[in-house]
């Protein structure tokens, strides 16, 4: 029996799909059409601690808490080929652009548009260091090429690249898919990926840090990011320890720098040419944050406000100096023990609470100060490298930010602060992250790009959009770029459409010459391969293309991408009964 084409490039993530299911607009897949199946990741997030009492009574700064530490996969080739044969040219479709240093995307022939990358699976190369299903890789990609996509986000994992012996590199399979990225035309985004995968919304697979790092972390747990009631967290290296030689006489920041080194000196020949961006890995899932909301074993749940990271003594110590120095040596034993539990609300605690509240008054100012700080220094360091290591080399470095938009209508903004970024209902804290990344000329992703506002719980007064609109201005007036994600998977109309609003940067109504310089939609998998998904796929990758200031008719773009998608069918179905006759 013949593959259905989602069924085909499902051999991708090596999912099963049990039928082609039409997508509904406003709603998520059905699982029957997950894209890949969820596999338990081992006990990466330690807990060894007592059960934390109510916070509600207490009151910042107090004592701190007494934590114990202790199938058949098909050749899709020759149907990609069948989608490079139609009468619609690649050159149609696909083009060369530059990043801009105000935040727009310049095409040949000065037309304005965005150009549009496609995140790869997961798991894109295996622990033997190849390719996974390389057929079907291979030909997606050319589809993605036909379809008129720019180019592919590939995450490159420390922990497979370095996994066993310190300093030596395996970059096996790496080798072969950015080949095959450039043999297709397509530009790639390789992200430096210092982050264990596994324990995040949408991790499909496990891929802890480096053998050797994690047997460090069992050695000496204050390398971990730790919370008040002593869980560790073995996403990544507490920033606490950036600058020390805790890694077998390397610090992490020395570790992040040989890594990039060594990529750099392995695929120079591609760089500025296949390789355009390198996005640098400054936290848990890639993000410059803390990992304050774990889901692994269940810490948090949507929308809880997540808890501070501040507790290993890598960080205690910091804090303590920093009490020391501004004169409240009592403040800093400890971060606020009166901030509540991962899955509490703001108003449910004395610190984030809109009355009254600890975040809004000396001591809070001091903490949260430090706490964002602490991560501004952080992001600066590992930037300050990139920018030397890719220097000159034909690249743009980018770092990613959480769109963390729930309680974003609360004064407190509970959430952002314990992720690490100082924003409340009085003070932006998307600015001092703009300019920092515009010093070293750096592109600003955000994610949560595709999210309506009343898509959301409005109990938690959840405000993607109001989010997306301040992280556009802040960019704006630090001059830097903005590029965009979408935060989860959506192949419907409205989430596109939202994309296209959000990357005009149409932000207080004036209409600006600026534009996202790329936005980057997640993921490549069997859904996206969907008649219905790919048709809305092709018409949205043309209108983003088109640019907001291109007087021609949506509807025509929509008509020509129809047609484009149309003319493909019956290729497909003839490659289809060819691979039924072998």
């Amino acid at each position: 029996m013949a593959m259905s084409l989602p069924h085909q490039i499902g051999a991708i993530s090596g999912t099963h799909v049990v039928a082609e299911v039409g997508g509904v607009p406003g709603e998520a897949p059905a699982s029957a059409t997950v894209s890949a199946v969820w596999r338990t990741p081992g006990p990466n997030l330690r807990v060894s601690a007592q059960n934390p009492v109510s916070e509600i009574d207490r009151v910042s700064p107090s004592p701190p808490m007494s934590p114990v530490r202790g199938g058949m996969r098909a050749d899709l080739t020759v149907a990609a080929q069948a989608l490079m044969d139609s009468p619609f040219t690649v050159e149609e479709f696909t083009d060369e652009r530059e990043y801009t240093v105000g935040g727009g995307a310049l095409e040949k022939g000065s037309k304005k548009g965005v150009p549009v990358y496609v995140m790869m699976p997961l798991d894109s190369v295996t622990w033997n260091h190849t390719v996974n299903r390389k057929k079907a890789m291979n030909a997606s990609l050319q589809a993605l090429k036909s379809a008129g996509v720019e180019g592919i986000m590939m995450d490159v994992w420390w922990g497979l690249v370095e996994r066993e012996v310190p300093g030596e590199y395996n970059w096996g399979g790496y080798t072969e898919l950015l080949e095959m990225a450039k043999k297709h035309g397509l530009k790639v985004q390789a992200v430096m990926s210092f982050h264990q995968c596994g324990g995040n919304v949408g991790d499909s697979c496990t891929i802890p840090l480096p053998k050797w790092v994690v047997d460090e972390i069992d050695k000496d747990p204050e390398l971990a990011y730790t919370d008040q009631w002593g869980r560790r967290n073995y996403e990544y290296i507490s920033l606490g320890c950036d600058t020390l030689p805790v890694l077998k006489g390397r610090t992490p920041v020395q570790c992040y720098s040989d890594f990039m080194l060594s990529f750099r000196d392995k695929f120079e020949h591609l760089l500025g040419d296949t390789i355009v961006e390198i996005q640098v890995g400054m936290g848990p899932a890639g993000e410059l944050r803390y990992p304050s909301y774990p889901e692994q074993n269940g810490t948090w749940k949507f929308p809880g406000i997540g808890a501070f990271q501040c507790y290993d003594k890598y960080m205690l110590s910091s804090l303590k100096a920093a009490a020391e120095a501004y004169g409240k040596p009592e403040w800093g034993s400890t971060g606020p023990t009166d901030a509540g539990q991962y899955n509490n609300w703001p108003d449910d605690t004395n610190f984030f609470r809109k009355e009254g509240g600890g975040w809004n008054g000396e001591y809070g100012e001091f903490f949260l100060s430090w706490y964002s700080q602490m991560l501004l220094g952080h992001g600066e360091r590992i930037l300050q490298s990139a920018k030397s290591i890719f220097e000159n080399k034909g690249v743009k470095i980018s770092v990613k930010i959480a769109g963390i938009h729930w309680h974003y209508g609360t004064r407190s903004h509970a959430p952002e602060l314990t992720a690490g970024y100082y924003n409340t209902r009085f003070r932006d804290g998307y600015l001092p992250i703009a300019q920092m990344l515009a010093r070293h000329g750096a592109i600003f992703n955000f994610t949560c790009i595709e999210m309506r506002d009343h898509e959301q719980p409005q109990d938690a007064l959840c405000a993607p959009e109001k989010l997306v609109k301040q992280v556009a201005l802040a960019t704006r007036e630090a001059r830097v770029p903005l590029a965009g994600e979408n935060a989860l998977p959506r192949y419907d109309d409205y989430a596109h459409e939202q994309i296209l609003q959000a990357a005009a940067l149409n932000v207080d109504g004036n209409a600006e010459e600026r534009e996202m310089c790329a936005f980057t939609y997640l993921r490549m998998n069997p859904d996206l391969f969907q008649p219905d998904n790919w048709r809305r796929f092709v018409a949205f990758v043309k209108k983003m293309r088109e640019g907001k200031n291109v007087h021609r008719c949506l509807e025509q773009v929509e008509r020509e991408a129809e047609h484009f998608v149309h003319v493909t069918q019956p290729l497909v179905q003839e490659a289809a009964v060819a691979m039924m006759m072998h």
